[in-house]
């Protein structure tokens, strides 16, 4: 059976907002916080005492969910702080990053969980990629290799295993064909069915997961990534991805299933060579943001 079929009926959590030890003085950055998984991510978060950024487009729909999160968490002592993120513009993420190393030194955990589904045909970002790969892969790479400094100074401070990124990938990888990437048609100029672009960027989180694991070995960071599911739940998800102790160095590069647990996914998605080209690939695409 299948991984992706396995994961239709997952086990129970095992960390949820009911047994997340106290977050005091953590401080954690979540893609796509404004709403859904991400939402319900912070909502634990920020209930166990973190200092939460929310990276998202929005401010108003942003600044509303962390009025409601405030409302529903009275007693937190932990803080919910808005931090502008367009992840279909190359030319905004820099400034976001920068924004966010203004204000602080140290970061916990950083959950790549905003993405683009299905957009309406011919959708591009601002640079012109074709949506779901501009957002989703490119995107989150350019953010990340950003406050990767950020991320080894706070690992080699921090205790082992904590400071961790988080990959959010989906069952849909299954939708990518053999050879998962396509490197004589990223433009898109062979146009493909919309899912199948969808399943390609999600195996790209899994391949940017898995050679960022490669190139950070020794610098304490783990790198894994998960699929996404309905909202609390997938929130479960990556709370486990996040800071379930399970999740050690030696597991970095692993794939993480509903609700909690350390998986294999596809073994092409595991090819060094394939990961090492479609990272160079990248980061050719964001040499001109960094």
């Amino acid at each position: 059976m299948s991984q992706s079929l396995k994961s239709l009926w997952p086990p129970k959590p095992p960390l949820t907002e009911a047994n997340l030890p106290d977050q005091t003085g953590k401080v954690f950055l979540v893609t796509g916080a404004s709403g859904g998984v991400g939402e319900q991510l912070a909502s634990i978060l920020y209930q166990h005492n973190a200092k939460v950024y929310l990276a998202a487009r929005s401010e108003d729909k942003t600044a509303a969910a962390i009025s409601s999160l405030r409302e529903q968490h009275p007693q937190s002592k932990g803080d919910l702080v808005f931090l502008p993120l367009d992840l279909a513009d190359l030319d905004t993420i820099a400034q976001s990053a920068e924004r966010f190393l203004r204000l602080e030194s140290r970061l916990d955990v950083l959950w790549l969980n905003a993405g683009v589904m299905v957009p309406p045909a011919g959708s591009k970002t601002a640079q012109g990629y074709e949506l779901q790969l501009g957002t989703n892969n490119i995107g989150h790479f350019l953010l990340t290799k950003l406050l990767h400094p950020v991320l080894k100074k706070s690992a080699a401070a921090a205790p082992k295993n904590s400071v961790r990124v988080v990959w959010v990938s989906s069952s849909a990888i299954d939708l990518a064909p053999s050879g998962v990437i396509d490197f004589q048609n990223m433009a898109y100029d062979r146009d493909e069915n919309a899912w199948v672009k969808y399943g390609r960027s999600k195996a790209g989180n899994v391949l940017h997961a898995v050679e960022f694991a490669r190139r950070t070995e020794g610098e304490g960071i783990v790198s894994v990534k998960f699929m996404a599911y309905p909202a609390k739940f997938g929130a479960y998800t990556e709370l486990f991805a996040g800071l379930h102790p399970d999740v050690t160095v030696e597991k970095s590069g692993m794939f993480i299933a509903p609700w909690g647990r350390l998986v294999n996914a596809r073994k092409d998605l595991f090819d060094p060579e394939l990961g090492k080209r479609y990272w160079e690939w990248t980061e050719e695409q964001v040499k001109p943001y960094v």
